[in-house]
């Protein structure tokens, strides 16, 4: 039987690999944005590589890209957080006085 790539398996690879890049050098929400739609991509590659598993190759790469996606939403979430807490000390230290503003 002749195998042909499936389809989307690249698409799911490359929007893991964004969701992380985009986390870590740009912004959380961008990262969070392409883990998402990663994560749809390869629901829809999984549905249709099980649907006829023999027909295609590169499944390993919607697997791989699937498991980059939810590592770029979790360093995503936790950057939220942090921005979250950081924020919210500043303020704290303002509201209570503790800081002034002046050097």
């Amino acid at each position: 039987m002749n195998q042909q790539p499936l389809p989307g398996a690249s698409t799911v690879l490359t929007m893991g690999i964004l969701s992380i890049v985009g986390t870590l050098f740009c912004c959380g929400p961008l990262g969070a944005i392409f883990s998402i739609i990663g994560l749809s991509k390869a629901k829809s590659a999984s549905n249709l590589y099980h649907q006829n598993p023999e027909s295609y190759t590169d499944f390993s790469n919607v697997k791989t890209g699937k498991i980059l996606s939810y590592i770029g939403l979790v360093i995503a979430l936790i950057y939220l957080v942090l921005t979250i807490l950081y924020f919210g000390f500043i303020v704290a230290m303002i509201t209570t006085g503790e800081f002034s503003g002046e050097f």
